[in-house]
């Protein structure tokens, strides 16, 4: 039988570049998905992801040589939620050891804490601990904030940027985000999957933003004369509820901003991505927040 790889959500966002690589090298790929399309000529073969259905996933995942787990949420909601998707991901990983998965690359985030205050890095810790006791063979991604075409928060800033007559930035923006490309992580994952030996490895790029210097470069991007102003993260917050009924969407969440007001979306480690985020603004600006990506309608339904 054919040595093939895994990849959880291989038509959403990250694990989309990743099987677009495998497939560039001539790896066959299956993926695991909740939202399967209507019609695909990808390529890849397709089973559901079915948490509840153990012997499913063992049988969806026999005979592959690496999973690439990119599943996670971005906030509870309704069923969904962060304790949830931890019980998940070891399911999963309990599947891939009954399958025989030779390798598991889990897409993480930086600073992650099994202790943390915060439910999303907390959450984030707890999986990374349940992969360490899981026996597999494993390499661990930890993204900042990942940017590309298909990104959501960067392109929904964009969105506003270009819509807005004033646009409040919470604080002082002097809190750091360090971007890291998706190609990059894509890039990186595949280079984990190769290795022999578990890792932890920041995916991070080459440049560190304060926020208010990543709105502006938005801003300059896409042609924005948008006036911006610094509010309290209260008022901040307030404005967002209003927005998020307006696009029917969730566009940040109170622990998003705290994440990223205490700079946990950067590495104290030396940058792995090469890809930089203002030459991809320049080469994408034009195009970058024309429309609004609902978080929502796209992994939420």
């Amino acid at each position: 039988m054919r040595e093939f790889s895994v990849v959880t959500g291989a038509f959403s966002y990250t694990g989309r570049y990743i099987a677009e690589r495998l497939l560039a090298l001539g790896q066959p790929v299956r993926t695991l998905t909740r939202h399967p399309p209507s019609v695909s000529d990808s390529g890849i073969e397709v089973a559901p992801l079915n948490f509840a259905d153990r012997d499913g996933l063992v049988d969806a995942l026999r005979g592959a040589t690496t999973l690439y787990n990119t599943y996670w949420v971005r906030f509870p909601r309704g069923w969904v939620t962060f304790e949830q998707a931890v019980a998940n991901s070891q399911s999963l990983f309990e599947a891939a050891g009954i399958a025989g998965v030779r390798r598991l690359v889990h897409i993480s985030v930086t600073n992650p804490s099994a202790t943390s205050p915060l439910p999303y890095f907390k959450g984030k810790g707890k999986v990374e601990e349940a992969l360490a006791r899981s026996g597999l063979s494993y390499a661990i991604i930890r993204p900042t904030l990942i940017y590309g075409l298909e990104d959501v928060l960067l392109n929904n800033i964009a969105w506003f940027l270009r819509r807005l007559p004033v646009f409040g930035i919470p604080g002082n923006g002097s809190y750091r985000v360090q971007p890291v490309s998706v190609e990059d992580v894509a890039d990186l994952a595949v280079f984990a999957a190769t290795q022999k030996d578990n890792l932890v490895m920041d995916a991070v790029g080459p440049e560190i933003y304060t926020f208010d210097a990543l709105v502006r470069a938005l801003a300059e991007a896409v042609g924005s004369h948008v006036r911006i102003a610094h509010v309290s993260p209260a008022l901040a917050m307030l404005a967002v509820g209003v927005a998020g009924r307006v696009v029917r969407d969730v566009v940040l969440t109170r622990d998003e901003l705290r994440g990223l007001m205490e700079n946990l979306l950067v590495s104290n480690g030396p940058p792995t991505g090469r890809r930089r985020l203002s030459e991809w603004l320049a080469i994408n600006g034009e195009s970058l927040g024309r429309r609004y990506a609902n978080e929502l309608k796209r992994n939420y339904r």
